[in-house]
């Protein structure tokens, strides 16, 4: 295969000639250049742009052969030699050779490739960690600083550079060094710090439990999501995130017990900084409601009180399609609370969206919103039971009125359509139940929206 550039020229308009256009035979032409063979990769075949050469004198372009070897592959691909060093050389020869020819023809088309940076090797990571320590030790604050930029700006430079960081531990020491600055007033090298390890993620089990579940690691990012700058709530969300798995009911359980912790995350879900922000802020939070311990009932009420009902709502009406999901699942979790669903059906939105989000966002979706319906829909005397002022005459008129408004928005044949199209047993039952109720109510206005259904496939 021959790699070439291909070059067109067209005349030039003459002046005052908009509608006769001069062509030159000499002006238009068409070249093919040739690549010189020992200029191309032997993997990919184009030109190289960063030459390295492994232990077998055979010379490969970095990305080239870095893709092989990440693959898991330990020989050679031409001679097939097994390495037993991985690690590849720059051929600074054939670069400058390359960039001398991309010059030499520069006027058939050829752009110079610019001289490509050194990737940090294993050996200069462990020195800067080392140094990280060495200042942590001594609370050298303005050392430690220097080199979280310092890791930040190699990081960044590429991707093997931020894996070389990752695979030689520096979430441990940064962490380190987090927890060991965390108490104090020095915001400057907690920043640095926050935004070189948002960098590494993702982190190891020690990074997390010796070091990031401490209180004063947690109370620091709690402070950040209140108070920091734009740069420092994300980073500090983006952190956070990483901390409260799923599995994790220690970190959860710290998060829960700092005081502002949760007016903070609803706080960035009200006042949103981007997509990225919005979304870790939601997955913490379904954590959270879905965590077995004793205090996710507490904190499901804690977030209703806040307001969180209202805004998710809201957020789903314009929200992206992963926004959604992840609002619907944390809004499906605070809809087991009486009060929870007592604040979804006092909004005037809360049925439209959640029967315009079946089959419109995904199948968790669909779930989360069947759910939520079955929900408001089933436990309304169970809800208005816990209210001793509550009259009966009332309620029925809010289970008639909810049911009408739910058929109204066309949930009746969506949901029919669901049962079509194929679901989860689980799903299935809700849905069952919901047409039962709502069917009893079908003389009433009923509409439906075509564009609904679009690109919807059976199952089968």
């Amino acid at each position: 295969m021959i790699s070439s550039w291909r070059r067109r020229r067209s005349g030039n308009r003459r002046p005052g000639k908009e509608n006769n256009i001069q062509v030159d035979s000499n002006i238009i032409e068409m070249e093919e250049l040739t690549v010189p063979g020992h200029f191309r990769c032997p993997i990919s075949l184009d030109l190289m742009k960063d030459p390295v050469t492994l232990m077998t004198g055979i010379t490969y372009d970095r990305q080239s052969i870095e893709t092989w070897i990440e693959a898991g592959n330990i020989t050679c691909p031409i001679t097939n030699q097994e390495l037993k060093n991985l690690e590849p050389i720059p051929n600074h020869a054939i670069r400058k050779m390359i960039q001398g020819w991309c010059v030499d023809n520069r006027s058939r088309g050829v752009e110079r490739i610019p001289t490509p940076r050194t990737p940090i090797s294993s050996h200069e990571v462990l020195e800067i960690l080392s140094k990280m320590n060495a200042a942590i030790e001594k609370r050298d604050s303005s050392g430690c600083r220097d080199l979280a930029v310092k890791i930040k700006s190699s990081a960044k430079e590429s991707e093997r550079n931020k894996r070389c960081f990752v695979n030689n531990g520096a979430g441990s020491t940064l962490s380190k060094a987090f927890e060991a600055f965390s108490s104090s007033d020095d915001h400057v090298v907690l920043e640095e710090i926050l935004s070189s390890l948002t960098l590494v993620f993702p982190l190891d089990d020690d990074s997390k439990f010796r070091f990031m579940n401490s209180s004063s690691s947690m109370n620091c990012m709690v402070r950040f999501l209140e108070s920091g700058d734009l740069a420092g709530r994300r980073n500090s969300v983006l952190l956070m995130k990483q901390l409260i798995s799923s599995s994790d009911h220690q970190s959860i359980a710290a998060v829960v017990d700092i005081k502002g912790a949760l007016e903070a995350l609803v706080k960035l879900i009200k006042e949103p900084i981007c997509p990225t922000v919005t979304k870790s802020s939601l997955i913490i939070i379904y954590r959270m409601l879905i965590s077995s311990s004793s205090q996710a009932e507490k904190v499901g009420e804690a977030f209703v009180e806040l307001g969180l009902v209202e805004l998710l709502i809201e957020m789903l009406v314009e929200g992206d399609r992963s926004v959604c999901d992840k609002a619907l699942g944390v809004l499906d979790r605070l809809c087991r609370s009486r009060r929870g669903r007592v604040a979804a059906r006092a909004h005037s939105l809360t049925v439209p969206v959640l029967v315009k989000k079946i089959l419109r966002v995904s199948d968790s979706a669909t779930e989360f919103s069947v759910s939520m319906l079955w929900k408001l829909l089933t436990m309304i005397k169970n809800d208005s039971n816990g209210n001793n002022n509550y009259d009966h005459e009332d309620q029925d008129d809010q289970e008639k009125s909810l049911i009408v408004e739910t058929l109204q928005v066309g949930a009746f044949q969506k949901l029919l359509l669901l049962l079509q199209v194929g679901c989860s047993e689980r799903v299935k039952e809700k849905t069952g139940d919901l047409l039962k109720i709502l069917n009893l109510h079908r003389g009433r206005l009923e509409c439906i929206e075509t564009m609904d259904f679009k690109q919807i496939k059976r199952s089968f």
